[in-house]
């Protein structure tokens, strides 16, 4: 049969028919184009490598490969294996390089060939080989904190269950299914562990166990074309009944001098690209496809085209020992191949994307706690120690790299233009731009940047008030949060406490003298309070002060006092507002998707009631603000499912004065302590929020606060140029950011706001909470 590759495209995937088809065609530019289709639905501009080191832990195997310089024979004076003084250094070398991975190999089983490894590993107290590379791998990673990844051969059940639980990432290549191979004549002739069936049987038990696996096939060892499709077409039925195989690599036979292949010839490159973009067409568009970056001279650009999507570990401290002739390509070079075909080289761990964010693979949860440190929202490893609410300054965000072909950003510039022209984007455009990356994320900056400007023009606003946090003391238990104490957070810091009404007067008193237009009042859902709390504390301050705003309680509050009160939400806001209240705060939001709400805060209100709430108080001529909390387990499509809400409710309502990004501050947050989140967003990903959001909200809200609490004042003025244009509030008391662990301070006095603002070249403006202008800022 002929295959048709526009019908591939479409349905994702290639039959066994279709590929069997092209065994005598060549690498076309067809065949190329439609591998690079097929990844680029999935991976779009992105390729990625690991920062790795390598350690070979013996090069004692008990297998004799006609092409391999690894395996070594026992010699005099000559440790079996590595000691784990020496394995330490090694690795410690790579932590300080920056390495997130150890990927530590070894041959096969050598103490059922060799005495002198049998007696070793008995020194160190250990009967087999994989035992005492479980030991190595448990005490690298908590003496380190690399990841390790494993490739000690075949292994049965139990060895597979062993390793799962220090290591994050197994494998082993498949090579071939060709059982010729391993006959008389054959490379793989005398190496029983060679066996197709075996190493088939292994890569099944890794299944069974959810165990994120490596695998691929070598080519160019006298195998045909046939014979690759069918051993891709293996691990295809395997992956398609167990979902464990996270990469496949494609590496070609490189001859080495002093082997029985010394002179055998090594694939050609179009054959090479003839392979992956096969692989590709087999596996389809999610399918990582791995081509080692140092086994090819020349152009490296041409295996992007042919269709992989990652280039393997590179180390910058250690040689590749399996091929020590090839050395490993500068990641400032790979970087620019990589852009040179259009893409952007991008870190990740030794496990994929896919896998960090499933709890099924996760057996071991120390494992899961360290990963979810190191990674971003999508997956990828984060490339500096910032985090929300620490002291430390943020990183320069990366520049793009030269050489990225401008036509390649066209269709994502035109995204853009949809966006700044008042046009919905739908979630797959959203998740696109907070996915971007080098030369992208500086289009779309700037692009916000500009909108901005033709928005709300060169001034900042900011509004002088204070926080009065009324109690820390909630029923709730939302997993987020280091503010509220109850039963179950006794051992966060600060004592409970529940101001009177009186201290809440004194308070505002003070703020008023103080020179404050709004009072922002919220705190925890203590378990006393009911409505007439809510109700109450309104008319006390509005009868002492009645020109202050009051701006408070978030839709959780509202939620509760209507329920107290057995009365609906829109006949409490209605009370509210009689109260004294003049405006809502957008929080408890969170993330507006109840998938990550049930995680995070199961027995907080729905997305649904979030939004109700929101409704009904713009119903009620009660502004409010919206927010988002974002930076644990979310991901960039929950980003952009919560901007649709807001988006599609204001436009039925127009009641969101502005937007503030809340970035997740982790330190003291109860469920990063239980290693369930990451370390919140990147400042790569803060700054993108609030980008995107002047994008995607446009024409409908129109301004975008960043909070300097959390992202500090350098943080801020980044966002300031990247989309926002209001600084939020003096807040004179800020505890909510301050009890996550947040040391950026409780309050930002107008001329130290006002000189930060005219910093950046900008005009201070000082607003009420509706932003009305109250005084034009003139402090200096």
């Amino acid at each position: 049969m002929e295959i048709n590759l526009s019908q591939v495209i479409d349905r994702g995937r290639a039959s066994e028919e279709e590929v069997m088809s092209l065994v005598s065609s060549d690498a076309s530019d067809a065949l190329l184009a439609a591998a690079s289709e097929l990844r680029d639905r999935e991976h779009d501009d992105v390729i990625t490598y690991s920062r790795n080191v390598f350690v070979p832990l013996t090069h004692l195997c008990r297998n004799v490969c006609h092409y391999c310089t690894f395996a070594t024979t026992p010699r005099s004076g000559q440790a079996a294996y590595m000691n784990p003084d020496e394995v330490m250094a090694v690795a410690e070398a790579g932590a300080r390089a920056g390495c997130s991975e150890i990927l530590i190999t070894l041959g096969d089983k050598p103490e059922l060939r060799y005495q002198s490894a049998r007696e070793e590993l008995e020194r160190y107290n250990h009967r087999s080989t994989v035992s005492y590379l479980v030991e190595i791998a448990e005490r690298v990673m908590r003496e380190t904190g690399l990841l390790p990844h494993l490739n000690p051969g075949v292994v049965t059940a139990e060895d597979l269950q062993a390793m799962r639980r220090v290591s994050v990432s197994q494998g082993l290549m498949l090579e071939s299914t060709a059982e010729r191979l391993c006959q008389k004549g054959g490379p793989h002739y005398g190496s029983p562990d060679k066996n197709p069936q075996s190493r088939l049987q292994t890569i099944r038990l890794a299944g069974e166990q959810a165990v994120p696996y490596t695998t691929g096939i070598l080519i160019g060892i006298g195998e045909t074309r046939a014979e690759r499709i069918e051993s891709l077409l293996r691990l295809r039925e395997l992956h398609d009944r167990y979902g464990h195989i996270q990469e496949i690599i494609i590496q070609n036979f490189r001859a080495k001098a002093g082997t029985k292949m010394s002179k055998a010839p090594e694939p050609s490159v179009d054959e090479h690209l003839w392979t992956i973009a096969i692989a590709r067409l087999l596996f389809g568009g999610k399918m990582s496809i791995q081509a080692p970056p140092n086994l090819h001279e020349g152009n490296l650009d041409r295996f992007i085209v042919a269709g992989i999507n990652d280039w393997g570990g590179v180390s910058p401290v250690t040689p590749d020992f399996v091929n020590p002739e090839a050395p490993w390509p500068q990641l400032d070079s790979l970087a620019v191949a990589t852009a040179s075909a259009g893409k952007t080289l991008v870190e990740r761990t030794a496990v994929y994307p896919g896998f960090i964010f499933s709890e099924d693979h996760w057996p071991v949860p120390e494992l899961r706690a360290r990963t979810l440190a190191m990674v971003d929202a999508q997956g990828y490893v984060r490339t500096d120690s910032w985090s929300p609410g620490k002291s430390d300054p943020p990183p320069s965000l990366p520049a793009s790299i030269n050489g990225s072909p401008r036509r390649q950003n066209a269709p994502f510039a035109d995204l853009i233009s949809k966006a700044t022209d008042g046009n919905d984007l739908d979630e797959e455009q959203i998740v696109r731009l907070f996915n971007a990356r080098g030369q992208r994320f500086e289009l779309i900056r700037s692009a916000a940047d500009r909108l901005r400007r033709e928005v709300n023009g060169d001034t900042v606003s900011y509004v002088i008030n204070r926080n009065i946090n009324y109690t820390n003391m909630c029923c709730f238990r939302c997993g987020f949060c280091a503010f509220s104490k109850g039963k179950a957070a006794r051992k966060l810091r600060g004592r409970p406490y529940n101001l009177e009404i009186e201290e809440i007067v004194r308070r505002t008193r003070e703020a008023k003298d103080r020179g404050a237009t709004e009072v922002c009042l919220q705190g925890g859902i203590h378990p006393s309070y009911t409505g007439n709390t809510y109700l109450e504390i309104c008319r006390a301050i509005k009868a002492a002060y009645p020109d202050i705003h009051i701006h408070a309680f978030s839709a959780l509050e509202v939620f509760h006092g209507a329920e107290t009160l057995k009365i609906s939400v829109a006949q409490f806001l209605r009370q509210l507002r009689d109260a004294g209240l003049h405006t809502l705060p957008g929080t408890a939001a969170e993330i507006l998707d109840d998938e990550v709400r049930a995680k995070i805060c199961p027995d907080k209100i729905s997305t649904k009631q979030w939004m109700d709430i929101m409704k009904a108080a713009h119903e009620t001529d009660l502004p409010t603000t919206s927010t988002i909390m974002y930076g644990h387990l979310d991901r960039p499509w929950h980003w952009a499912r919560h901007l649709l809400h807001l988006r599609n409710l204001q436009k039925q309502t127009g009641g969101f004065n502005e937007f503030v990004p809340l970035p997740f501050v982790h330190m003291e947050a109860p469920i990063f302590g239980k290693g369930r989140v990451r370390k919140g967003p990147t400042f790569r990903e803060a700054v993108l929020m609030h980008s995107v959001a002047r994008l995607v909200l446009h024409p409908f809200i129109t301004n975008i606060q960043t909070s300097w609490t959390k992202m500090g004042t350098q943080g801020a003025i980044a966002c300031l140029q990247a989309g926002a244009n209001d600084l939020g509030g003096t807040l004179m008391d800020e505890n909510i950011s301050r009890s996550a662990g947040a040391l950026h301070g409780q309050e930002m006095r107008p001329e130290q706001m006002e000189s930060l603002i005219r910093s950046i070249g900008r005009a201070p403006v000082q607003r009420n909470t509706t932003y009305g202008v109250e005084v034009l800022g003139n402090r200096r």
